[in-house]
């Protein structure tokens, strides 16, 4: 293997690659994927030169350590962490050259959950129906990251952003999500819809890349049964039996069969990216566009 690779020194609790995921496949049933926060995963791209569509490392709440085979620019962006190059505090949210051999560490989260780095040249793993993310509920892609992996890197394209820092949103103390209702929204008593969009939620730490599960309220039905299984989209508010709404996110499944009572626009979804379990969550309704 060529120097232009970096090597896993510590892969945190869930490391992987994405980039903007893989869709147009559903009616295969395969997820969309990529990264969980799309805007977040573009500005660390854009921070090291590399086109919006590179792919990344998205870190999970722990962070990851790396030592890249050559001299390389990173970025880290998404949710705020500590970073260090060879044991030196570095910038957040800015380019930052890492020497060869040097220990890129990201640390754990400060706030939010999902973090970004970018490495200029981009991550090149091999594609996967056209893209190069982890999707954890089909298990195309790479595997999840493991200390030791070593990941191939693009030809690095100069130059980076010229940049002392970039602004980024702030993870949400409090998660909004606009959501339309239906199609489903008749199997739910009118109690439950009043609930659903006038109750506060809260994140539930059972929370993945598939789904942002909340506790709180529980919704009732207004029928008995289930439905045959139907299409799901990015964004679908799924309620299973137990009464407590499922917000699905980049791995969610692309059939499903307990209802759907609305579905959250998909411009918010990058904040419930960065929604730490415990944060309220409160579902606005508006009009379909």
């Amino acid at each position: 293997m060529s120097d232009r690779a970096m090597s896993v020194v510590r892969a945190g609790a869930l490391t992987t690659v994405q980039d903007r995921g893989r869709p147009g496949h559903a009616h295969l049933g395969v997820p969309r994927s990529g990264a969980l926060d799309g805007p977040a995963a573009a500005l660390v791209n854009r921070l090291v030169g590399n086109p919006p569509d590179a792919a990344v490392l998205e870190t999970t709440l722990t962070g990851c350590a790396l030592a890249p085979r050559s001299d390389v620019t990173v970025a880290v962006g998404g949710a705020p962490c500590r970073v260090t190059v060879g044991g030196r505090p570095a910038a957040w949210g800015a380019p930052v050259r890492v020497p060869a051999g040097a220990v890129l560490d990201v640390g754990p989260a400060i706030r939010g959950v999902r973090g970004y780095v970018a490495v200029s040249g981009g991550i090149v793993v091999e594609a996967v129906l056209g893209s190069r993310s982890t999707d954890l509920l089909s298990g195309l892609g790479p595997p999840p990251l493991t200390d030791g992996t070593v990941l191939p890197l693009g030809r690095e394209r100069p130059p980076h952003a010229r940049v002392d820092a970039a602004p980024q949103p702030a993870p949400p103390a409090e998660l909004v999500l606009r959501v339309t209702l239906g199609p489903r929204a008749d199997w739910f008593t009118p109690d439950a819809l009043r609930a659903f969009t006038a109750r506060t939620f809260h994140v539930s730490s059972a929370s993945n890349r598939i789904g942002l599960r909340t506790e709180g309220p529980v919704l009732e039905r207004a029928r008995g049964g289930e439905l045959a299984s139907e299409g799901m989209v990015l964004g679908a508010v799924q309620v299973p039996p137990a009464g407590r709404p499922v917000v699905f996110l980049a791995d969610h499944p692309t059939t499903g069969g307990y209802p759907v009572i609305g579905v959250v626009r998909r411009a918010d979804l990058p904040a419930a990216a960065q929604a730490a379990p415990g944060t309220p969550v409160r579902f606005v309704a508006v009009r379909r566009r």
